[in-house]
């Protein structure tokens, strides 16, 4: 069978560097590198509006949006079918037989639900929708029978669950329709998951700690030279940390060899850089310098790019529209397989009703 991948991103807001650096630079390389027959990238719109639902507006204004910052990273419609998930409505149809699948305690154990809802603090009020976010997702990765999932490290346990909903499915009903996935994690251990600018163990867009691809070069500094640092770092004389220290994470997430020559060539490597900073001698403002340089120049032609798409934003639609329609047409033949397992084709099967 062809190899397939299978991803996407809310459309709760613009993509950041944490999306890029954790998902998106990887889901470029993937496409062309020419080893996946089929890759299907998904705004979810319908697992946005699980925790938005009383502001569908902001959904909808960030459907264009996320396009957008796909389109600009290097994502090709040509190569990859780029579709809206409300818009596939066999999935809402699967997430519903797969509900009696899954357990209610298996659903409240996920790891990451659990961290969702404490961040959220829904408490007592947790909408049924997002707990049933993982069955949704599952619908999500089998209609298409993705073998390959790109996620970060926190969202483990979303697939495991999915592996679980579609060896289910398989056993009860005897048939080999779903696939089990498999997740593929960023290959540079810092980018499973790139802090914010304030410290904070995840960016967030509703934590406001972002970076944004479309950030320009101007606000881009001004949040680097916020940037979180070392807190014990109070003079250059200092010996500073980097352990914890963002402006490090961002340099072991985005630094290369190349960078000294071109911006600052007093060292040779980040590891000179850090060996001075532990030692004392190096105060932050210079390191968050040369991490500024860094960053705009991996985001300057992504902003070209957005720019470029942004002066024709029919041709972005129409694309949305043509992706969405090829992934309803593969959902839809996933469904009728489903229901053909679950003996739900009546209409297919004169013999099963006139018995």
């Amino acid at each position: 069978m062809a190899k397939t991948i299978l991803t996407g991103d809310r459309p709760t807001g613009r993509l950041h560097l944490g999306h890029y650096v954790g998902s998106l630079k990887r889901r470029v390389e993937l496409q062309n590198s020419g080893d996946y027959k089929n890759i299907y990238i998904m705004i979810a719109d319908a697992q946005a509006l699980t925790d938005n639902f009383d502001n569908p507006d902001k959904v909808r204004q960030n459907i264009m949006e996320v396009a957008l910052d796909y389109l600009s990273v290097g994502l090709n419609p040509d190569i990859s079918t780029i579709f809206i998930q409300s818009m596939v409505t066999e999935l809402t149809e699967l997430t519903f037989y797969y509900m009696n699948l899954v357990t209610l305690a298996r659903l409240q154990l996920n790891p990451t639900v659990k961290s969702e809802i404490q961040m959220r603090d829904f408490k007592s009020s947790i909408p049924v929708g997002f707990l049933c976010y993982p069955i949704s997702q599952a619908a999500d990765i089998t209609a298409f029978k993705a073998d390959t999932v790109p996620v970060g490290e926190d969202q483990l346990p979303m697939i495991e669950q999915t592996r679980e909903i579609a060896r289910k499915f398989n056993h009860i009903y005897g048939e080999d329709v779903l696939i089990e996935p498999k997740a593929l994690l960023p290959d540079n251990q810092v980018c499973m998951r790139l802090p914010g600018i304030d410290g904070k163990a995840k960016m967030s867009k509703s934590l406001g700690n972002c970076i944004y691809l479309s950030d320009t070069a101007e606000d881009v500094q001004k949040k680097i030279m916020s940037m979180y640092t070392d807190p014990t770092h109070l003079k250059v004389t200092d010996p500073g940390h980097i352990e914890g220290n963002t402006v490090f994470t961002y340099l072991d997430a985005f630094c290369k060899p190349e960078h000294f020559e071109k911006y600052w060539n007093d060292y040779a490597s980040l590891d000179e850089v850090k060996e001075h900073y532990q030692r004392g001698g190096l105060g932050d403002v210079k390191v968050k310098r040369f991490l500024n340089s860094i960053v705009n120049e991996e985001l300057e032609p992504i902003r070209t790019k957005r720019k470029e798409f942004e002066q024709d934003m029919g041709a972005v639609y129409d694309i949305l529209v043509d992706g969405t329609g090829k992934a309803k047409e593969v959902a839809a033949n996933t469904l009728a397989e489903v229901k053909q397992a679950m003996k739900l084709n009546y209409f297919d099967d004169k013999a099963l009703i006139l018995k």
